[in-house]
């Protein structure tokens, strides 16, 4: 198990475990934390999976790990490795069961003052229209699936549940052009094919927030983040569809490190190279999940606004909702980076970390490309959220990548062994947030006393220069499954 000493500190915020530690390391491991977070994740076996990853086929640069690291399946929840073309290794585990995860954040010119009376009426529409719980399902009625799958919240579009804005301020513009249906099993198929338009359950939430400070106000501007105004984050994902692609591929790419003689120090790191039948089998299956999860929060997002809209219309003079960005947390794609000097394609695993390009950006909206891709961090319930900006640094630095959230510090069992829900809700409750949640079990698991604190989180990778604040977001009103 790796220990404290065995790592060297290179700055205040940054962490190495040398190449030298292992013989069957092919990069270092680096860690982005202060000292104590540093100290959390040595608790758990989530350095040691950071360390693991370091012996895949193909990995390139170092193998990463963001404050927000805890234990995961094979790759640690904060993690990133990149592989390079094209015979590197795609590993599912690296990308995780819930395959684009991510956060799509939207504003509205609603100061939080006026919203305050209405906000109880507000926040039980948004429980009633954004179906929420452990399988349950939606009222849109998915037809064409193989359409869905293959564009994503372009779907959605054509069918009226979005706004061509929404699409070119969501990342990669809501589609992933190589997913291919035919990879995706009959019982992933079943299992999501209710599901498109509901939020799910865990740390998954809708959530109205108070802008409450502005950092970055060059930034906040082209953001259209205004200080004191209402804004709604939704975190969700592919739901049980890619919790099933990822089981069914897992399950495939056992027998393919057999196959082509991969050794492994932890079979939960199975993979394929990307160039083989199985690795490219994967690749469509995982982005036909990501655009199901597009298509997902994208109708989420027609949900909310329609509750905006009964609760508030000749309430408020405007009610209107308006996208900021969507971008995933989870994910593997092909992108271009510069490593040793040269400019490479690599595949690049983002496990609970989040793309963080810079400016120049030429697939952002032109709003943005002056001052980079903007970055969606939330934080744990009842906790703040941050709404952060990418960096030229962290192309240097982390092949764009930086933290996604608070991360965990305690098991989901644990949190409820240690936390009374109901009790939860009320003292939520008492400050001045509004709470709708499908289960005490399932909102004592998010307790906030479970992650760790993500103003600490946020600090660390906006001083590593990965990320540079923007925006601090409070919760009003938090709807969870």
């Amino acid at each position: 198990m790796v220990r404290k000493q065995d790592l060297t500190r290179i700055n205040d915020n940054l962490w190495e475990v040398p190449k030298s530690y292992r013989e069957d390391m092919r990069v270092p491991a680096r860690i982005y934390a202060n000292e104590r977070m540093l100290e959390a994740a040595l608790a758990d076996q989530a350095v040691d999976q950071l360390v693991n990853t370091t012996t895949l086929p193909g990995v390139v640069g170092y193998a990463l790990a963001m404050p927000d690291i805890h234990q995961g399946y094979g790759f640690p929840i904060g993690g990133v490795a990149a592989t390079a073309l094209p015979d590197g290794m795609i590993s599912p585990g690296g990308v995780g069961y819930d395959i684009n995860c991510g956060v799509r954040l939207l504003v509205s010119d609603i100061d939080a003052p006026d919203l305050e009376p209405y906000l109880n009426d507000l926040a039980t529409a948004l429980f009633k229209n954004c179906p929420s719980g452990v399988g349950q399902g939606g009222e849109v009625k998915v037809k064409d699936y193989d359409q869905l799958l293959h564009e994503g919240a372009q779907w959605a579009l054509k069918k009226g549940y979005a706004r061509p804005e929404d699409i070119e301020r969501t990342e990669g513009k809501g589609r992933f052009e190589k997913a291919d249906a035919g990879y995706v099993s009959a019982k992933a198929r079943k299992r999501g094919a209710d599901q498109v338009g509901t939020l799910g359950a865990g740390n998954h939430f809708i959530e109205v927030d108070l802008i409450e400070h502005i950092y970055d106000e060059r930034a906040a501007h082209a953001m259209g983040l205004v200080q004191g105004r209402v804004a709604v984050q939704i975190h969700t994902g592919s739901r049980g569809f890619g919790h099933q692609v990822a089981d069914d591929y897992i399950r495939t790419f056992q027998k393919a490190v057999q196959k082509f003689g991969v050794r492994l120090p932890d079979r939960q790191l199975v993979c394929a190279p990307l160039n083989s039948d199985e690795g490219r089998q994967y690749l469509g299956a995982m982005f036909a999940a990501a655009n199901y999860a597009f298509a997902n929060r994208q109708l989420l997002v027609y949900h909310v606004r329609r509750s905006f809209e009964a609760t508030l219309a000749g309430r408020l003079r405007s009610w209107d909702l308006r996208q900021v960005y969507d971008i995933a947390h989870n994910i593997a794609k092909i992108e271009t980076h510069e490593i040793g000097g040269e400019r490479v394609k690599v595949l690049v695993h983002r496990k609970g970390a989040t793309r963080a390009f810079g400016p120049g950006f030429e697939e952002l909206p032109a709003e943005y490309r002056h001052v980079g891709q903007p970055v969606l961090v939330p934080g744990s319930m009842g906790t703040a959220s941050y709404v952060l900006v990418g960096t030229s640094e962290s192309m240097a630095q982390s092949f764009g990548s930086t933290c996604h959230g608070a991360g965990r510090t305690m098991s989901r069992n644990q949190a409820k062994k240690t936390v009374r829900g109901a009790q939860l809700r009320e003292e939520l409750e008492a400050g001045g947030i509004a709470v709708r949640a499908g289960s005490m079990a399932g909102l004592a698991e998010e307790a906030p006393v479970a992650y760790k604190d993500v103003d600490s989180v946020v600090q660390v990778v906006h001083e590593a220069g990965l990320a540079r604040k923007v925006a601090r977001l409070v919760p009003l009103a938090v709807m969870k499954g």
